[in-house]
């Protein structure tokens, strides 16, 4: 993992974000079809707003239940560090450090997620399913990192970051959860 070169660049983590953003759309489109509600429903869900945007309601989380404070810190500080980690210089002793803070901070939030159950009236739900993914992916990617595998690495960590950050993440801003109340309600 001493290769400082392996960086992979503006052009690739947007693609990378835009396919993490396409995906999400579908699956959340999938989502409230499940419910019953076709895409205009959906919609409609977002489109309530009418450009009126406003500072986000942080009283919310305030009194939110400990793990989902957990979590919302966990997420946020893994959002923020794996943004730096795919855009910076692979092997040094930064990416390194941050990768490690980056790895507790994923399994925090997986963790944390095993003990929120408000999506499904009160037992797991489909998302659960990116916290166990997470918790297995986890390991593998550090255990290749170590190995000195950066191929499987990065590619696993990278689809960490979509899949358990980006388009997981992107659930917890559906119409009617915490997550959108905090922000757009």
């Amino acid at each position: 993992m001493s290769d400082t070169s392996l960086s992979i660049g503006p052009a690739r983590f947007l693609r990378m974000v835009v396919v993490g953003l396409a995906v999400t759309v579908g699956l959340i489109l999938a989502a409230g079809a499940a419910r019953g509600h076709g895409p205009a429903a959906m919609l409609a869900g977002f489109l309530h707003l009418k450009g009126q945007l406003h500072t986000p309601n942080f009283g919310l989380l305030a009194v939110a239940p400990i793990q989902i404070k957990i979590h919302v810190a966990a997420v946020s500080t893994a959002l923020a560090i794996g943004i730096v980690l795919m855009l910076g210089l692979k092997g040094n002793t930064v990416h390194r450090t941050l990768g490690w803070i980056w790895v507790t901070a994923m399994a925090t939030a997986a963790i944390s997620s095993l003990f929120i159950h408000r999506a499904n009236a009160g037992s797991f739900s489909f998302l659960h399913l990116f916290a166990g993914w997470t918790l297995i992916a986890l390991p593998m990617g550090v255990f290749a990192a170590r190995k000195h595998k950066v191929r499987l690495h990065g590619r696993t960590m990278t689809g960490l970051f979509v899949g358990g950050l980006l388009i997981a993440g992107a659930f917890a801003f559906l119409p009617g959860r915490l997550m959108w109340q905090v922000v757009f309600g």
